[in-house]
């Protein structure tokens, strides 16, 4: 059974970056759409950028276009959430999501996902 566990979240600066990782284990996670998702207090969940595994294609939330970037290393069976010029809007709990079942766009699309990570805050704050 596929398990998740998301890394690199913190406190930053506006302006600031941070890298957030997700380990897959149990599983590789070369058949599985994957995908960032966070969630602020008061807001439901909304998906921040996914890939494709099979190919590559990513595809990405129209608040985080130009500034994020997803990656993936499949020697590590990990992804990755590269989070540049930071917003205190982007002040959330990030997590990590995998599917067999939903598309990538819809992973993003609809917030949904199968298996997920257990979650790890970010703050934007000066």
């Amino acid at each position: 059974q596929l398990q998740l566990v998301e890394s690199g979240g913190g406190l930053v600066q506006p302006g600031g970056s941070l890298r957030l990782s997700c380990a897959g284990s149990g599983r590789t996670l070369d058949a599985y759409n994957i995908g960032w998702f966070r969630q602020a207090p008061g807001k439901e969940r909304e998906g921040v950028s996914c890939i494709r595994w099979r190919d590559g294609t990513t595809y990405y939330g129209d608040s985080v276009k130009g500034r994020f970037t997803i990656s993936r290393d499949n020697a590590k069976n990990t992804f990755y959430l590269q989070m540049n010029s930071l917003k205190p809007d982007d002040t959330a709990v990030y997590y990590c999501g995998a599917s067999l079942s939903f598309s990538a766009q819809t992973m993003c699309n609809s917030a949904v996902g199968s298996v997920w990570g257990q979650g790890t805050q970010v703050t934007v704050s000066s």
